[in-house]
């Protein structure tokens, strides 16, 4: 069933995409942290956090999950996954929250981190993107074509993977490793043929109607996201505490978004920048589907999977063996990490 296409209307100001360029959850980028902030709680015990812009401190303050701490906390903001393991490994912060394939980079670089918690959502956000002009229908016609991603993200591994599944390889096409803000500008302005990229760049794009999609990650890559710790931190007994009571506060924060989307959507608008009809569609696309999963062996062979990958590029110069990576002392009673992702209603 086809569905008739509206002529594209003129793309919203720079200045409304240039918040997007700080929300790189997903993934990559050479961003040193930004502005810290204080929780202040009851106790002398400080936990260091490393967050990114609209992520866990946002959340938890919607919901309601900073109260009554019997410890302070101390935000570190960081644009993107990899520098804030860089100040995880340097002890520079206890904890802090990355995409999928952030861990997998750090753990080939030796880097000191270890993988404690773990969420799990739909992989619809992290996409394909063409043109609405573009004469690409399906992803075996990627082949020869130019196509933007950001290297050593989770759009890099759902390119890899979205083309191993229709039987072509990263030679099989032109890559162009591009940051979302320059690659948001090679996409409108055609200078690349598609987009791998994550939301809320995919609803940005969606929405402006300045592209569709061609392929998505939902079934090929694993919709995981992780909180990261420093193993020193973990070794601290009053710390380790704080880190679990931290986390069970997240996993409510992260409930709470599902059954409270809109609300969720215009505080995070509010926090980033962004337009508040994009945060919705990110929310319900992607935010909303998320859950606490278990830190267990299937994970740890899913990212293994994906550290295999990079190795074989060459990306990763060394063998990882991503269980020496992971902690497994908060799984509690969580559902297997190979639970289905929930869909968000409405999405």
């Amino acid at each position: 069933m086809r569905r008739r296409l509206m002529p594209a209307p003129p793309l919203p100001p720079l200045a409304l995409l240039l918040p997007l360029a700080l929300l790189v959850t997903a993934c990559a980028g050479n961003s040193a942290a930004g502005t810290s902030t204080d929780i202040d709680g009851h106790g002398s015990l400080t936990l260091n956090v490393g967050d990114q812009k609209g992520g866990s401190e946002a959340v938890l303050r919607a919901a309601g999950e900073l109260e009554n701490l019997d410890y302070k906390i101390k935000w570190s903001t960081f644009s993107s996954g990899p520098p804030l393991l860089e100040a995880v490994n340097a002890k520079a912060v206890d904890i802090g929250g990355v995409g999928n394939t952030p861990p997998v980079f750090a753990a080939g670089a030796g880097s000191k981190i270890t993988a404690v918690a773990a969420f799990k959502g739909t992989s619809r956000g992290d996409a394909i993107l063409v043109p609405n002009d573009s004469k690409l229908t399906k992803p075996e016609q990627l082949k020869g074509r130019s196509i933007a991603v950001a290297q050593g993200s989770s759009a890099h591994y759902q390119l890899v993977a979205s083309l191993k599944k229709v039987g072509l390889s990263l030679d099989d096409v032109e890559v162009k490793y591009l940051q979302p803000a320059d690659a948001l500008a090679a996409f409108t302005t055609g200078k690349v043929d598609a987009w791998a990229v994550w939301d809320p760049y995919t609803s940005q794009v969606l929405l402006s109607r300045r592209g569709r999609v061609l392929t998505t990650g939902d079934g090929v890559t694993n919709g995981l996201s992780f909180q990261v710790a420093a193993p020193a931190a973990l070794k601290d007994k009053e710390k380790a505490a704080a880190v679990e009571d931290y986390l069970r506060r997240l996993r409510r924060a992260t409930a709470w978004v599902h059954d409270h989307q809109e609300e969720w959507a215009k505080v995070w608008a509010k926090d980033t920048g962004l337009p508040y009809d994009v945060a919705l569609a990110s929310v319900k696309r992607t935010n909303a589907t998320r859950f606490s999963v278990a830190v267990d062996k299937p994970l740890v062979a899913s990212e293994q999977e994906i550290a295999d990958t990079f190795t074989e590029l060459k990306l990763i110069p060394n063998k990882v063996d991503f269980g020496d990576f992971v902690d497994t002392r908060y799984n509690g009673d969580l559902p297997p990490s190979t639970t289905p992702a929930r869909t968000s209603e409405g999405s």
